[in-house]
């Protein structure tokens, strides 16, 4: 399982590391939450799910949104429920540290963090928080409406950039022209990439992107979804599909876009004192001493506003567990209904679920065999089905055992390529499986 407290790292390798610290693991560990304010009583009504992206705020409010709850269901997995719920994959993975997040339970309730602490910014334009991988647009002059996505940056060899810059053009359907540096790497890796990418499913930006003033940095969408909340770009800034077409029609050319980094955040809201606390993201990890005593002073500085006694190893704990939940500190921290997470009801659907479609007699496919039971190999499934790109996957019984079979596949070489992804990626040997050999039975 990803350890809550490390940098995140690149897209496939917190698939390949979840797969070789925990495939073979048959069970997960009980839920068991230890911060009071996170019970909740049985009583409690199950509502639906609030619009995740808009927000209402008073005047210098420094905190929005509430904090939820909601009870998977078996075999749901948190990409999954991040994504239906407005969240990057690492924001739900550090608020939910005790859960397999390739392998959820109806027994584990899953901490849905929709409460957020704003930057430390001015409150205009988009403001990006790379430590914990969201976006916040202030929608109005008077800055009362506030949207907000989770984002993918970029990884630590290609980093997003802070700084001051604006939006300079907005286009629907680009065209993407890779620079020399990713086609110099595409081509180390025997992926060679055309010249221009036309418009289409296999073009990274998806199907909107606006231009940043600092050169060759986008705010876009991408055809790999699952890689929103980790760091798995070239720099760009990556939202949901869904999510960038929002923001694309809210936003004009000209809009202020601030990008910072500030893994720990303090906000003064109902006459109570929060910390927000997140990893710092793997370039500034190194510095996290550093950054915690620059955010000590900041707090003690606010603390002192409100005349509030504040004692610094009542915080030290937050800033470590680093879950991304705003949690209540000071001379006193009451539990109050105001702070327990409201319970939200399972949707029929989780949005855009990869759904396999079972391999026919004419279809090429790849097989994992040897799997002894049923949860591996519907985990093993599952981390295949949210790969980027998405390798189709379910899982099948034959000859008293289970089988990951991955297609359907057209042609041989398409076989190939995800063979090798499958070797390179999860050190597990997959077999190339040509048409009309032994049925699949799904």
């Amino acid at each position: 399982m990803i350890n809550s407290h490390q940098p995140v790292k690149t897209y496939h390798s917190i698939l390949a590391l979840s797969v070789l610290s925990s495939l073979l693991s048959t069970g997960c560990e009980t839920f068991q939450p230890k911060d009071p304010e996170f019970y909740f009583s049985q009583e409690q009504s199950v509502q639906p799910a609030p619009d995740p992206h808009n927000f209402s705020a008073g005047t210098g409010d420094a905190m929005i949104g509430e904090l939820y709850q909601v009870n998977p269901q078996k075999y749901d997995t948190l990409s999954d429920i991040a994504r239906h719920f407005g969240f990057g994959y690492q924001e739900l993975v550090i608020a939910n540290p005790a859960v397999d997040p390739w392998l959820l339970n109806d027994s584990q309730p899953i901490t849905l963090p929709m409460r957020f602490i704003l930057p430390d910014a001015p409150k205009s334009g988009i403001i990006l928080n790379l430590a914990s991988m969201r976006l916040f647009y202030f929608a109005d002059a008077k800055h009362s409406q506030i949207m907000t996505f989770p984002v993918g940056i970029g990884r630590d060899d290609w980093d997003t950039p802070l700084g001051v810059t604006k939006i300079i053009e907005k286009k629907v359907n680009p065209d993407w022209t890779p620079p020399p540096s990713i086609i110099k790497e595409h081509q180390e890796l025997n992926d060679p990439l055309p010249s221009v990418v036309k418009s289409g499913p296999d073009n990274p930006l998806g199907y909107y992107a606006m231009s940043l003033g600092f050169k060759n940095y986008l705010i876009h969408g991408t055809n790999k979804p699952y890689g929103i909340g980790m760091q798995v770009s070239h720099g760009c800034i990556q939202l949901y599909p869904e999510d960038i077409e929002l923001l694309f029609n809210k936003v004009k050319v000209g809009t202020s876009v601030r990008i910072v980094h500030q893994p720990y955040l303090a906000a003064w809201s109902d006459n109570h004192l929060y910390v927000e606390a997140h990893p710092p993201i793997e370039k500034w990890a190194g510095k996290t001493a550093e950054l915690q005593k620059e955010f000590r002073k900041k707090l003690e500085k606010l603390a002192t506003q409100h005349h509030l006694k504040l004692g610094w190893e009542q915080v030290k704990p937050i800033l470590s567990k680093a879950d991304g939940i705003p949690t209540l500190v000071g001379e006193s921290t009451p539990v109050n209904t105001a702070n327990q997470p409201k319970i939200l009801e399972h949707p029929d659907n989780l949005l855009g679920v990869p759904t396999p479609v079972p391999v026919g007699s004419s279809d090429w496919s790849v097989k994992i065999s040897g799997i002894d039971d049923y949860d591996t190999a519907q985990k093993l499934s599952a981390m295949l089905n949210h790969q980027g790109p998405i390798i189709p996957s379910y899982v099948e019984f034959e000859n008293g055992q289970h089988h990951v079979v991955s297609g359907p596949f057209k042609t041989k070489t398409e076989s190939q390529k995800v063979a090798k992804r499958i070797q390179k990626n999860f050190e597990m040997n997959a077999v190339v499986v040509p048409p009309n050999s032994s049925p699949h039975n799904g």
